[in-house]
């Protein structure tokens, strides 16, 4: 197992480091693994149809196999927090002390094809690298120089991007540009870390002292602003070369940060030697709290699993940051009732709860309600009035009461009846005499209306 920590319980600072025994078996384990994956691919693939091989030719240049020296080898750092709070496009850099690129060695493409990115005049650069003093071997890497302008003007199109990251190994940008390349470059460089431009500083250095040779004051203190000194040969082949010899930090809000250590062609040793250099470089200047704010530290490859090199016995670095108590857990889709806010006070105790316009609202908390089923029952039917509750002597007086009312309106109804057959029949006679005299029509009208207010 991997060596753990056991003093992050105190507040004090853990001066922890990698035990080098145990980074060097899990760098061996991963190698040996990458190189029997690969041995068991090369004897599957003499086997393969015509169809997969014709499919292999098919594939994409940039997602093929890498080759069996070029198998890149991964640090995983986890920490308890995360790093930075937001992504940043200039990556970060940690010198190794082997690094996986090489400006001297030779190989079959002709050796390591560099392509610097410059802020404009270009030119300026141009005549800085082909001046005397600048390195030999290193000026024959140096195969291209793009000012910022012409990156903008030439590159716009997706095959014009591809094909420039086709010609190059490693691309090298003026950290003064470097925020603007992945608008101009896309996706095509930002996909994959492989090909990303590394920062280089290709401006001069700052003058510490002035004329006179008196250490500068700071601006705050009442001193001049600072002046850069005009930038040299050698101080572009140093940028250069360190550049190529440093593991790139690519930061994230996240807790895991990955960063390429080497490639399968190298010694274990070495891999782990750049692991152990890379580790300290990221928690000395980027991991918050040291390495009281490290998790975990593991290798791995593309295609395997992560061997774990180191690994905190807590997975907190302050006890107060742990709560004693889980929050509770909201259930989804169902609204909280009303009573339930009172839950587990006294009645008439006071609660405060927002209001539909933001405010917080006092509300008392209510009397305490029947919960069981009886309960609910029992005070319904409570609510109700019974006819066997009411008295026998007042229910008998409310009855012959009704019964009297309703037999006058029978006789009041009845009577009116009488009335009005009686009126019909008289109406009717004056209607026969007014008939004889010539002046039925209107006596007979006016009749008829005087039985009908009657009825």
């Amino acid at each position: 197992m991997a060596p753990t920590e056991t003093a992050l319980a105190t507040r004090t600072p853990v001066q922890s480091k990698l035990d080098p025994a145990q980074t060097l078996r899990a760098t061996t384990a991963l190698l040996d693994k990458i190189h029997s994956d690969l041995a068991a691919r090369k004897s599957t693939s003499t086997t393969a149809t015509a169809a997969e091989k014709l499919q292999s030719l098919l594939a994409d240049t940039d997602e093929a196999e890498d080759a069996e020296d070029e198998i890149p080898i991964w640090l995983v750092l986890t920490t308890k927090k995360h790093i930075v709070d937001q992504k940043r496009l200039k990556p970060g850099k940690v010198l190794l002390p082997h690094p996986y690129l090489s400006t001297t060695q030779e190989s079959e493409g002709g050796g390591l094809r560099i392509c610097l990115i410059t802020a404009d005049p270009q030119r300026k650069y141009k005549d800085l690298i082909e001046h005397p003093s600048f390195p030999a071997e290193l000026k024959k890497r140096i195969t291209r120089v793009l000012g910022i302008e012409k990156v903008k003007a030439r590159y716009k199109s997706f095959e014009s991007r591809r094909q420039l990251l086709g010609e190059y190994d490693v691309f090298l940008a003026d950290d003064r540009v470097i925020t603007s390349l992945p608008h101009l470059l896309g996706k095509v460089f930002y996909r994959s870390g492989s090909k990303r431009p590394i920062p280089v500083d290709l401006q001069g250095k700052r003058q510490s002292v002035d004329e006179q040779g008196t250490k500068r004051r700071k601006l705050s203190e009442g001193g001049t602003k600072a002046v850069k000194w005009e930038v040299k040969p050698l101080d572009v082949a140093r940028e250069v070369e360190r550049a190529v010899h440093s593991a790139l930090v690519h930061l994230a809000p996240s807790s895991t940060t990955a960063v390429k250590v080497g490639k399968a062609g190298m010694e274990a040793g070495e891999v782990g030697e750049n692991v152990v250099a890379v580790v300290e470089g990221l928690v000395g200047k980027w991991v918050p709290g040291g390495w009281r704010g490290v998790r975990s530290v593991h290798v791995k490859g593309p295609e395997t699993a992560a061997l774990p090199v180191w690994m905190a016995g807590e997975l907190w670095g302050d006890e107060g940051e742990v709560l004693e108590e889980a929050a509770p857990v909201k259930e989804k889709g169902k609204k909280r009732k009303r009573g339930a806010l009172g839950e587990g006070l006294a009645e008439g105790a006071a609660i405060e709860v927002p209001g539909p316009d933001g405010k917080m609202r006092t509300l008392e908390v209510p009397g305490k309600e029947p919960k069981s089923v009886e309960d609910v029952e029992v005070v319904a039917k409570s609510s109700k009035k019974r006819k066997s509750d009411v008295p026998a002597d007042e229910s008998t007086a409310v009855k012959d009461t009704e019964k009297a009312e309703k037999k006058a309106r029978k006789a009041a109804l009845a009577k009116q009846k009488e009335e009005a057959k009686k009126a019909a029949s008289t109406i009717t006679v004056t209607a026969e005499t007014a008939t004889v005299n010539g002046d039925g029509k209107k006596v007979a009208k006016k009749a008829r209306v005087t039985a009908a207010d009657l009825i």
